[in-house]
């Protein structure tokens, strides 16, 4: 079913006690929120996520920040969805552009993990985005269709698409205070829309998807505003309790 959904991505920041605090304090005001099962997801680093699991309000939701292309076996320091599941996390993000750009991840190796996290009925958010010189070179639209294709479009059945979030993050807009106008995104978001519907007729529009590019309180409403726009994967503005609320508050 297509959720409207705000996941804050900590990456590697924060010691436990400082994100101890921060859930804490998300627990507060998702507490005197109410009924946001299902929009909230929080995604902290590998050694916090069974602490955070044990913490969070049952409202907040735990994704891991990645996962496993190749299960159980001889894979020193690979996590797996099935490990993921059975302590409670149920989402995973794959494809990030940090993953691509610093750990070398293909788009073969995202839909390898893709694979593996629907085996284990754990939810991929997967993430698609294009560099400044794609997007400046009018290149965007293949770029992001090529990637969408492969991570997704060619191995993930019309039975198993519902279980998937994709996440729109325009690389030239993640930590640099650069952020995608509104247009762009709903530009960029309707374009995967009509690509999934393609794929998967009518099914397509049960799929969220998220705006992942410096999204902060101040733009959150205006680019949730497009039709195509479920919501947001969060990055800086997901650790501070305040501005991660807001967000959801713009939602």
């Amino acid at each position: 079913m297509r959720r409207k959904i705000v996941a804050g991505n900590w990456k590697s920041n924060l010691l436990w006690q400082d994100a101890s605090e921060l859930i804490q304090e998300l627990n507060r005001g998702v507490e005197q929120r109410g009924s946001l099962a299902g929009w909230c997801i929080i995604a902290p680093p590998a050694p916090f996520l069974g602490l955070t699991v044990a913490e969070v309000d049952s409202q907040i939701a735990v994704a891991a920040q990645n996962s496993s292309a190749t299960g159980f076996g001889a894979f020193t320091g690979e996590q797996t969805p099935e490990m993921l599941k059975s302590i409670g996390v149920m989402y995973t993000i794959l494809g990030h552009s940090e993953r691509r750009q610093y750990y070398n991840e293909t788009n073969e190796v995202v839909a390898q993990k893709v694979r593996q996290a629907l085996k284990a009925d754990v939810t991929p958010i997967v993430c698609i985005g294009e560099l400044l010189e794609e997007r400046e070179s009018g290149k965007y639209l293949d770029v992001v269709k090529n990637q969408l294709e492969i991570a997704v479009l060619n191995h993930v059945e019309i039975n198993e698409i519902e279980a998937v979030i994709i996440a729109y993050e325009p690389v030239w807009a993640i930590g640099t205070g650069r952020t995608a106008t509104a247009e762009q995104a709903q530009e960029m978001h309707a374009a995967i829309r009509s690509w999934l519907r393609e794929r998967y007729s009518v099914k397509a529009d049960e799929i969220s998807i998220l705006y992942g590019g410096s999204c902060k309180p101040d733009n959150a409403a205006e680019l949730f505003a497009g039709a195509d726009v479920d919501g947001g994967l969060i990055g800086g503005a997901s650790l501070k309790a305040n501005d991660f609320l807001a967000i959801i508050d713009a939602l």
